[in-house]
């Protein structure tokens, strides 16, 4: 049997002997004794009278061990010309201070903190800060409007909320407080204080009440020890695109999570615990969270937090001059950004420029790993190109190649196998298995292995009907795909309205009812197309009210305004097109799929329920035009 296949078997036959196994490689306060059991709600939860701290595990374990003195983390800012390195000791220190500085504002156990905050070490320090208090921290991508900051606001009842004075985009300085002062006016819940870390680049004047200058309040705190907390409290919320256009908070848990973020990094990156390891994403999305910040640092190598671009920072060789500056292990990124470099670099004349013989795998996630790019990455860095797949419910990869286990032979287009812990199947419209390539629901048969969400943030209902309803005993990922005769997996994209641009989830309903909200507008679809740089873009098609005359153009810059302003530019929301009417069914159901393929230059299969054929050919002639 090979090396994959006894773990994966063990997993899948004896869980709680599994798991308990990869729990004994973190230091709990108390190991656990109940390995699993049903909650409240009868949903399966991991090592649930165990007691520890993640902030613990992440630094203070390492310098009790003697590597307090190795590198935790590498800032590198080519857009400001900042670098910077921080040891475990002195990560410990900092975080421990800024621990004590949310503690003396009344931040304690189990209260929110949302984080808005730039790619900055002050943002990974803060996450750890509030684990550290057993807070739960929500982190806001930096780049959303106050629109989306403020439903979250409204949504985790923060006590604090912690910023800086602003973000900077290549060459662009965003001011951040603005931003959020607005988003604390729209929302109902009005948070105690908000902490502004100044940056030169644009300081922000601390007007309000409760605006409490970051560097001062961290000068006069004490270090705050780790507080001890239970397997199953929540470490963090992190907020993904529903389909309803109201964000989801994704709970995640401190035991299972720290189990899982720890498995990982030897059995899917295969990094040693001196070995260097980067993703480069953003703290704001999930990978950022998993990834730049807790796994890395529970495994005990060193992480790189990168305020840059794949391009324009300054060049397409940005990411090669970071491997070989830092002796990179593993880069992890979205294809998107492979997809931008290649772009300005198709030749790799960049790549050519550097040494990438520390270099041993490119892991690639967030979205579908197109052929084109994996064949280019390949050939011109001469190095393994890794697909996996996962989503921000359950926080690591469901599948993907175990390289730390048995790295197996790569196929385009497949995240490749299962991961062991995850029971994946293919599932027709009645919940029953499918046989080798035939396309289906991809579901995840319970028991979920340690890191998934448990729940929705104070909405366990919505979590029920949106993952577990639809078929008993399964989470329904909302991905379609299908198993290869091998058994490798293959993901075809999203099931319902939740398109992937440039590796960020955003929901079409949501950009649907903004486009809606328009005074000329009788009812519009939003659909994601193919876009070769960032996987998909969202077009919209709306029609006009009766009588309503208005130039195209004008409209269509209006609603991008609109979408900009409710969302933010990370939507990428950049043409409107007008048309005499949407194709539907007799329900009245709009037939996106259709439009999507219509778009997409695909074949597509006019269905018998459609209400007016001729809509069809309406769409066909304005995309024509």
């Amino acid at each position: 049997m090979s090396a994959y296949l006894e773990q994966y078997q063990w997993a899948k036959e004896q869980p709680e002997q599994f798991w308990q196994q990869q729990a004994k490689q973190i230091d709990w306060f108390e190991a656990p004794k109940t390995i699993l059991a049903n909650d409240e709600n009868s949903i399966e939860r991991w090592f649930a009278d165990g007691v520890l701290n993640t902030c613990w595990l992440a630094l203070d374990y390492h310098c009790e061990q003697g590597r307090g003195e190795n590198t935790a983390l590498i800032y590198d800012s080519p857009v400001t010309g900042a670098k910077q390195s921080y040891t475990y000791q002195g990560m410990r220190d900092q975080v421990a201070r800024i621990a004590g500085m949310l503690a003396n504002q009344g931040v304690t156990k189990g209260d929110r903190v949302v984080i808005y905050m730039p790619m900055i070490p002050e943002a990974a320090m803060a996450m750890l800060a509030c684990a550290r208090l057993g807070a739960i921290h929500s982190v806001v991508f930096g780049g959303f409007a106050p629109n989306e900051l403020a439903v979250r606001i409204e949504d985790a009842e923060p006590k604090v909320v912690l910023t800086a004075s602003c973000g900077i985009e290549v060459n662009k300085v965003i001011p951040y407080k603005p931003m959020v002062d607005k988003a604390i006016m729209d929302s109902r819940w009005k948070p105690e204080k908000v902490f502004v870390l100044q940056r030169p680049q644009c300081p922000a004047e601390l007007t309000q009440e409760r605006d409490i200058d970051w560097q001062q309040a961290f000068q006069a705190a004490l270090p705050h020890a780790c507080v001890p907390v239970l397997a199953i409290d929540p470490l963090y919320i992190l907020y993904t695109s529903g389909t309803t256009g109201k964000p989801k908070g994704v709970v995640r848990d401190n035991g299972g999570h720290a189990v899982a973020m720890k498995y990982s990094m030897s059995t899917i990156y295969n990094i040693p615990q001196d070995g260097v390891f980067w993703a480069a994403s953003d703290v704001g999305w999930v990978v950022g969270h998993s990834y730049i910040v807790y796994a890395p640092l529970i495994h005990g190598c060193t992480t790189i937090l990168y305020e840059g671009k794949p391009v324009r920072t300054p060049d397409p060789g940005a990411f090669w001059r970071v491997c070989e500056e830092y002796q990179v292990d593993a880069l992890f990124s979205a294809p998107t950004a492979f997809r931008a470099i290649k772009k300005e670099d198709p030749d790799g004349d960049c790549l050519k420029q550097y040494d990438l013989s520390s270099l041993k795998a490119i892991f690639m996630a967030g979205e579908r790993l197109d052929p084109p790019t994996l064949e280019w990455v390949e050939s011109k860095a001469n190095k393994p190109v890794i697909d996996h797949w996962w989503q921000t419910e359950t926080g690591w990869a469901i599948a993907g190649n175990p390289t730390g286990v048995e790295l197996m032979p790569v196929k385009a287009g497949s995240a490749t196998k299962p991961i062991p812990g995850y029971q994946v199947e293919i599932l027709n419209e009645l919940g029953e298995p499918v046989a080798a390539n035939q396309q289906g629901f991809v579901a995840l048969k319970r028991p979920l292995p340690p890191s998934c969400l448990p729940t929705v943030w104070r909405n366990h209902d919505r979590f029920e009907t949106g993952y577990l309803s639809q078929f008993p005993g399964y989470y329904v990922s909302g991905d379609g795909g299908y198993f290869d005769q091998e058994g490798y997996l293959f993901i075809m994209g999203r099931i319902d309205d939740v398109i992937n641009v440039a590796g960020h989830r955003l929901s079409t309903g949501e950009m649907e009812e903004i486009v809606g909200g328009h005074p000329a507008i009788a009812e519009c679809a939003v659909v994601g197309i193919h876009d070769e740089l960032k996987g998909q873009l969202p077009l919209g098609f709306v029609v006009l009210k009766d009588g309503v005359s208005i130039d195209s153009l004008e409209l269509e810059g209006e609603l991008v305004s609109k979408v900009r302003d409710s969302i933010g530019a990370v939507a990428c929301f950049k043409h409107a097109l007008v048309v005499e009417r949407l194709p539907k069914t007799r329900s009245g159901k709009i037939l996106r799929r259709t439009i999507r393929q219509i778009a997409d230059g695909e074949s597509y299969t006019v269905p018998s329920t459609i209400d007016d054929p001729t809509s069809i050919s309406e769409i066909e002639r304005v995309l024509r035009s």
